[in-house]
């Protein structure tokens, strides 16, 4: 990946901890910096402080999950990409997931290199619009 590519900041949310922190760790050798968030209500209160250029956020999560930090996100920034992931792959998820602005969306378990793939076209799309 370009080292342009590589200076995003990029918010993992997950409520599964080994997930989060393996996604976090995969991103952070691939030179993204990387905050992560244990939950969407977490993730909704670290997009209001600070500006992300991508976020990455499970769909099921108690409490708040991956559609509400979707919608928050782009009621906030619609340029912020985001990649929907689940253990759940069902079309109608999917369905509301792009509808609702998501960039992508992916099962469970996430694959790197589909995952690097997303991140590049989502990152070269931000700046597209920016």
């Amino acid at each position: 990946m370009a080292s342009a590519t590589q200076t995003a900041l990029i918010l993992v949310v997950d409520d599964e901890e080994h997930a989060r922190e393996g996604l976090s760790k995969i991103l952070t050798r691939e030179g993204y910096e990387v905050e992560t968030a244990a939950n969407g209500r977490e993730a909704i209160d670290l997009i209001k402080r600070q500006n992300f250029d991508l976020v990455i956020t499970d769909m099921r999560m108690p409490l708040v999950d991956g559609f509400e930090v979707l919608r928050e996100i782009k009621k906030m920034d619609d340029s912020v990409g985001v990649i929907m992931i689940t253990a759940y792959g069902e079309v109608e998820s999917y369905l509301e997931a792009m509808n609702l602005g998501a960039f992508e969306y992916i099962n469970k378990p996430v694959r790197v290199n589909e995952l690097k793939r997303v991140i590049t076209k989502v990152l070269e799309d931000r700046r597209k619009k920016a």
